[in-house]
């Protein structure tokens, strides 16, 4: 896994929670359950069985791959349209081109992140290039869907280009953990990441036998998802392991331990770590559309139909077929 690292953690800032502080419980463990998406890459649907009042402000989460292709195997999205939330695309084997029809777009790998505010509307396209496509390799990374409030819904689509190295690299405090925060405030320290929605989004690697014991904004809901290893959550120490998403309750840090022996490969138990501030408004959600009522969704798939949703640039290599999203019914 080559996202962005360091040789020697004892470098970087330490963060820690509090003497004192309350530990969030553990509410629920979900095992995410196996598909495939775009083209037919495999994903683990991480929300899959989640009441989206303990997700909020967060709507979708996939784990695309990880995955080993043979050449002429790696496989993306067709063009296809988005409104009312932002989707982050955060890559940690592997490589993806983005295009959209607000002209944004570029290349991200081994620890890049793409984060595309569809507000409005806009259509874009994720695929290997065609280089990778020809010799094949791991893929491995997320797709995170986080919703807008009412009130921004209706911004004009942006697009940020997070390289791997923007991200801020911290450690635990015993630096048996490295944290790689991408947005939001982590104990005083904050990511690259600029959001409508307060949230912080964090990919921690915590060595064979170590414990995170981080720092929450109280405000911020909670929530652990294990790419990869096995140990335990919370201070009840509730077993967890590769596809798993933990949901904690209330309190201001959280405690995560990898198992002495995790896992083949690298040895360390990899997290995503993920809260928000609830935005606490009614979701209503039908394929690439995020809205608050069903109206909304029913004229987002007339405006997709009209063309009102932007239109597929020349773009050099990119392939130009539309994904046609099912307007028969789609709240039904």
């Amino acid at each position: 896994m080559p996202a962005m690292t360091v040789d020697d953690r004892t470098s970087l800032p330490r963060v820690t929670a509090a003497e004192g502080a309350r530990q969030r419980p553990v509410r629920s463990v979900t095992t995410a359950p196996r598909g495939f998406e775009g083209e037919g890459f495999p994903v683990r649907r991480a929300f899959e069985g989640v009441d989206l009042r303990d997700l909020d402000p967060f709507i979708h989460l996939d784990q695309i791959g990880e995955v080993d292709y043979a050449p002429g195997e790696p496989k993306g999205t067709p063009w296809h349209p988005h409104r009312g939330f932002e989707t982050v695309t955060y890559m940690m084997d592997g490589v993806l081109r983005h295009n959209d029809s607000e002209g944004g777009g570029g290349i991200i790998s081994d620890g890049d992140t793409q984060w595309m505010t569809a507000g409005k509307g806009i259509l874009h396209i994720e695929t290997p290039p065609e280089e990778i496509v020809a010799a094949g390799g791991r893929f491995h990374g997320l797709q995170l869907w986080v919703n807008l409030p009412g009130a921004q819904k209706w911004v004009d689509p942006r697009y940020q280009d997070l390289a791997g190295e923007q991200v801020q690299l911290l450690a635990t405090s015993d630096a048996g953990a490295l944290l790689r925060l991408i947005a939001g405030d982590l104990g005083g320290t904050w990511g690259p990441g600029s959001t409508y929605t307060p949230m912080t989004m964090v990919h921690a690697s915590v060595d064979p036998g170590a414990q995170l014991v981080l720092p929450w904004p109280v405000e911020h809901n909670c929530l652990v998802y294990v790419l990869n290893g096995r140990g335990t959550v919370g201070v009840e120490q509730r077993p967890v392991q590769t596809g798993q998403l933990t949901v904690f309750g209330a309190g201001d840090a959280l405690t995560v331990a990898a198992h002495p022996g995790s896992q083949s490969g690298s040895g360390t138990m990899e997290l995503l770590l993920l809260g928000g501030r609830p935005i606490r408004e009614p979701v209503a959600w039908a394929g690439p559309f995020v809205m608050n009522t069903e109206a909304e969704v029913r004229q987002a798939f007339e405006d997709f139909n009209a063309g009102r949703l932007g239109r597929i640039p020349a773009v050099h290599g990119a392939p130009t077929d539309l994904l046609v999203a099912e307007t028969d019914s789609p709240l039904d």
